[in-house]
């Protein structure tokens, strides 16, 4: 277990030319993977230091198989770039130029950023906040593509490929006890989503630009004046602009904690209120508008907290095998293909 020291931090934050004494520290965030293989070497630790001069300090120690010291300086260099454009971003402490550079530290080979700790982080996301969040995104997403800035790394929400909002792949794994249930209802909703699919796919060829990868409420704060900043560029990556800005709207809009006034109509007002915000600064084209009920659809349809991770899911029914419920979700299923309902663009 990689255990940072206060001597090694202060070694740390000199290297980045940050030499106020560290009065205390303490740890944010711990990614536990000694639980699955004690042998292990990966770490993801973020630490904040409070100095004495009033300022605190955010250290970021990360070894993980997908990430190399070149991607965490794209990254960091991707996030400079927004904050030299305006947008509310922590400010980055540089060591010999690099925003990034490798430690060892109890035989674990770590990379290491250093920023200031924000405050104002958002913990419930209004409809005000809805629509700063898309506004920001949209600018991101400009100063990104004006620069022809790139970080080669996957992201967490790319449509066409494995994501972290919906899977065809996991409905399409129980495809034997549906077919055995109802082959035809199979057979429409696989055919209705590759229609879907080839409308969505019209923009796959377009070029890719760095995105920050994961706009969500836990990565957003608020400053005194009301602006909207982000941190966190752990996912950042390269994306088609379109398809980020909507996986991130109806992420924004489905997984964050909302208002109580709000309960039952949130998904409808806080995704309308996120995407005014990003057509404002980012207009949408008339292709772009009509495709997106297809793939709003296609989120929709296969959702995975529905189709294998949530309570009452898909995936629980035909375990159970229970026919009347798996049926059930299949209806829910070609309807939420078939049936789209009217978002603003």
């Amino acid at each position: 277990m990689l255990i940072l020291s206060s001597q090694k931090l202060t070694e740390i934050l000199n290297d980045f030319n940050i030499f106020s004494e560290i009065v205390s520290f303490s740890e944010l965030q711990r990614s536990n993977y000694e639980k699955y293989n004690p042998a292990s070497k990966e770490i993801r630790l973020i630490v904040k230091a409070e100095l004495e001069n009033g300022n605190s300090v955010v250290v970021r120690l990360k070894n993980e198989s997908d990430v190399t010291l070149e991607i965490v300086k794209a990254q960091s260099e991707f996030a400079k770039l927004l904050a030299d454009h305006g947008i509310e971003t922590p400010v980055l402490f540089s060591s010999d130029r690099e925003y990034a550079r490798m430690y060892t530290i109890d035989d674990y080979e770590v990379i290491v950023t250093v920023e200031t700790f924000v405050t104002g982080e958002i913990r419930v996301v209004t409809e005000e906040i809805a629509e700063k969040t898309g506004a920001l995104l949209a600018r991101t997403h400009n100063i990104a593509e004006a620069a022809d800035f790139h970080v080669r790394n996957g992201i967490l929400f790319d449509p066409l490929g494995p994501n972290d909002l919906f899977s065809f792949q996991d409905f399409q794994e129980k495809k034997d006890f549906m077919v055995s249930l109802d082959a035809s209802l199979y057979e429409e909703i696989a055919a209705q989503y590759e229609r879907l699919l080839q409308k969505i796919r019209i923009f796959e060829k377009q070029p890719k630009y760095a995105v920050q990868g994961d706009i969500s409420d836990c990565n957003l704060y608020q400053t005194a004046d009301g602006t909207v900043g982000i941190f966190d560029f752990n996912r950042c990556g390269d994306a088609v602009l379109y398809y980020d800005a909507v996986m991130q709207s109806v992420f924004e809009a489905r997984l964050m904690d909302y208002p109580k006034e709000i309960d039952g109509r949130q998904e409808t007002l806080i995704l309308s209120a996120f995407l005014r915000g990003y057509q404002r600064e980012r207009p949408f084209t008339a292709e772009q508008k009509e495709v997106f009920p297809c793939l709003y659809a296609v989120i929709s349809a296969f959702w995975d907290s529905d189709i294998r991770y949530g309570s009452n899911s898909l995936w629980d029914a035909i375990e159970a095998e229970n026919g009347e419920a798996v049926h059930q979700w299949m209806e829910k299923i070609r309807s939420r293909l078939t049936c789209f309902p009217h978002i603003p663009l």
